[in-house]
């Protein structure tokens, strides 16, 4: 395992569900990061020289760049995975890979109809909810995916779910998906959850360090 003096610096921003999973991730794990909140509309310019897509999470390991927030989970959880989210049948890796692509595809397409003129925000509001019927079933009479405790499908899946349930909250709530609803409801009402989504101010070049978690 490579060693790095310094604490990793996390570039993240509040809101952006993939910066949400890599903080989960971090925060379960309890590895100390230096985290450096960004403003998307206008990116300080130390973060656009260290991440190659300039979005968040990024995450800054001495000479290493992480980009992915899969690979900052990953990476979090082979420092200490306390909580056993690594313990997860090999399907979790698909279930994660569908909700990046077609899951998200149709997500964006409902809650951006502005910015994707020629779909119909509800036939891709249809394939969304093809999608979360699914985990519905799959989570059953359980607390989670697949057990009753968490592991990192439900960790780096569940940012996406909220994201799509708050484009219409109302709406969701009257869907037929109860286990998906207490689910979701059980991770907003999270110590977890609480501990990543503090309000900290943009950071800018000479900022005292703000440690996470």
């Amino acid at each position: 395992m490579t060693q790095h003096t310094s604490r990793p610096i996390l570039y993240s921003f509040r809101r952006c569900p993939y910066a949400m999973r890599a903080r989960l991730a971090i925060a379960a794990s309890g590895v100390p990061v230096e985290l450096r909140e960004i403003l998307l509309r206008d990116k300080a310019p130390d973060f656009l020289a260290t991440s190659p897509s300039a979005t968040v999470p990024c995450l800054k390991l001495g000479d290493e760049i992480l980009d992915e927030s899969l690979d900052i989970m990953h990476w979090a959880l082979g420092q200490s995975d306390p909580h056993g989210w690594l313990d997860m049948p090999a399907d979790g890796d698909d279930l994660i890979t569908e909700a990046d692509g077609p899951f998200k595809k149709a997500l964006d397409r409902t809650k951006y109809t502005t910015r994707y003129k020629d779909c119909d925000g509800e036939v891709e509001r249809t394939k969304a909810h093809d999608f979360l019927h699914r985990l519905d079933a799959l989570i059953g009479s359980k607390s989670y995916l697949y057990k009753d405790t968490p592991c990192l499908a439900d960790m780096a899946i569940l940012p996406f779910v909220r994201q799509f349930a708050f484009i219409d909250k109302a709406r969701f709530d009257a869907q037929d998906w109860p286990n998906l609803s207490r689910w979701l409801e059980a991770f907003l009402a999270s110590d977890l959850f609480a501990q990543i989504m503090p309000k900290y101010p943009v950071w800018v070049a000479g900022d005292a360090p703000t440690s996470f978690p």
